[in-house]
């Protein structure tokens, strides 16, 4: 964003006439440096509505199911206290995930060992979770195979393969998919500008209609699909056209919808991220979004979109703590900014992984309390009328 952008916090644009309007849910990346977690439900005038208490910090990802509890992944551990000499490159750490009911009691909750990034509830009640895990290492023959990334940046001599793992609601470990079993080193090549440490590295994963699975490959540069019954991949999409990549989701009409980070395009320009909705049938864009100047809408690592009902779009631009929701024609009709700032790695960061947007008329919002008085307090402080808005540039 432009540096009077930047100088805006809360709510900076919102119509209603053309915005698709709801609640929106996040859970920021290290809410308090007291410990005290929160995930937020914030109606569209930037006025927060309920909180759910967590008793440890988001690893990444949360939704709000249809009982109105919240299912999220909590930071367990760090990545010095796991002990398997990771680097900050296995980041997104969870390690359990927890639902809690309205008044934040826990209700369910399991331990999943070195999880990341993200989760997704099956049709039949299973979760399925990425992971890294010590048996998804790359065998030294196939290690040798892969292509791409700088020589010589292996993790102690090893890759790390990703894991996918479904569990049942008592933990049991249904299938699993172990990704150097599927990927295919002369075709999966790795960023020539990415470590080898990991491959491929997966940050989202998603139930498609067909029951199958797509993935975002962010090391490929690609996105990934692959078949639940073999494991085997079925499916490679945006090679060459979309990079380092999050959140890729199927959409009614079969079409890809995907954040496009943009980290190391293959173009002498500034860096910039998009919003693309891909084909599969044609492997073309039929959709984009993208600031002008591009430069202005940036994130190099996490962030996400989702498509609404009415055909706009809701973006998370996570660097920046900034999530707007644009039309089909790329009008911004709706824009927050995260005014929260937490001390994390000696910088101020106000992050947010992801946004959903929840109807008005969601199943797990009946006859729930949504009224922003009852947390009175904390809409003085970070509300709509707490920000000073329309802020222009000094003149000299």
């Amino acid at each position: 964003m432009s540096v009077t952008k930047t100088g805006q916090k809360g709510i900076t644009v919102y119509d209603s006439t053309k915005a698709y309007n709801g609640y929106n849910f996040f859970c920021p990346f290290w809410e308090l440096e007291s410990q005290i977690e929160y995930c937020w439900l914030m109606d569209m005038e930037g006025r927060f509505v309920h909180r759910w208490r967590t008793p440890y910090p988001p690893g990444c990802h949360g939704i709000l199911l249809p009982n109105g509890n919240v299912l999220f992944a909590g930071k367990l551990k760090t990545i010095s206290e796991l002990g398997l000499g990771w680097s900050e490159e296995f980041s997104g750490l969870g390690g359990i995930l927890i639902e809690l009911d309205w008044d934040s009691n826990i209700v369910w909750q399991v331990e999943v060992p070195c999880q990341g990034h993200d989760f997704t509830v099956m049709p039949n009640g299973h979760i399925m979770y990425v992971a890294w895990e010590p048996k998804g290492i790359v065998p030294d023959e196939i290690t040798a195979k892969v292509k791409g990334g700088r020589p010589g940046t292996e993790l102690n001599g090893k890759i790390w393969g990703d894991v996918l793992v479904e569990i049942d609601r008592d933990g049991n470990r249904i299938w699993e998919w172990l990704a150097y079993e599927h990927l295919d080193p002369e075709i999966d090549t790795l960023c020539p500008l990415e470590n080898r440490s990991q491959w491929p590295y997966i940050n989202s994963v998603w139930i498609c209609h067909d029951g199958n699975i797509l993935l975002s490959t962010r090391y490929l540069n690609q996105v990934t699909k692959i078949d639940y019954k073999t494991g085997k991949v079925i499916g490679r999409y945006g090679k060459g056209k979309i990079f380092h990549q999050h959140d890729c989701r199927e959409l009614d009409n079969g079409n890809i919808l995907l954040f496009d980070n943009g980290t190391h395009r293959h173009e002498y320009k500034p860096e910039y991220s998009r919003a693309v909705e891909l084909n599969p049938d044609t492997d073309n864009i039929v959709w984009e979004y993208k600031a002008n100047p591009p430069s202005d809408f940036f994130s190099a690592h996490s962030g996400g979109c989702e498509r609404q009902p009415n055909g706009n779009t809701v973006i998370i631009e996570t660097s920046k703590g900034r999530m707007f929701e644009v039309t089909p024609s790329g009008e911004i009709v709706w824009e927050y900014v995260n005014p929260r700032y937490t001390q994390y790695v000696g910088r101020l960061k106000n992050e947010i992984w992801r946004v959903h947007r929840y109807p008005c008329d969601y199943p797990g919002l009946k006859g729930k309390d949504l009224a922003p008085e009852k947390l009175a307090w904390v809409n003085r402080i970070w509300g709509p009328d707490a920000f000073t808005k329309d802020i222009k540039p000094c003149i000299f």
